[in-house]
């Protein structure tokens, strides 16, 4: 049986984003376990340094980017999936309370 290998993380099914646990290039897959131990991949379009957010699935711009099943900003423009996800394309949105 071969072993599964993963270069990144997620923290709450409902996030649209997971984070690298060790640098990913361009072209490279991303692979992570969901919380059932279903392996998921994407292909990076762009490199993500370690310990930094790619996105799982497209973006539209203004959609709300989600980590640890909590809004932590939008999109500032459409994302890729496996495109880094920093503040170069996520604006703060504070929340209403």
């Amino acid at each position: 049986m071969s072993e599964i290998i993963t270069n990144a993380m997620i923290i709450d099914e409902k996030d649209t984003v997971a984070v690298a646990i060790e640098p990913v290039k361009a072209g490279q897959t991303a692979a992570w376990l969901d919380k059932s131990g279903g392996l998921w991949e994407v292909t990076a379009v762009t490199d993500i340094p370690i310990y930094h957010k790619f996105a799982i699935r497209d973006m539209q711009k203004g959609e709300p980017v989600v980590k640890y099943g909590e809004h932590i900003g939008l999109a500032a423009r459409d994302i890729q999936a496996g495109e880094h996800v920093h503040t170069h394309n996520v604006e703060n949105h504070r929340e209403q309370l």
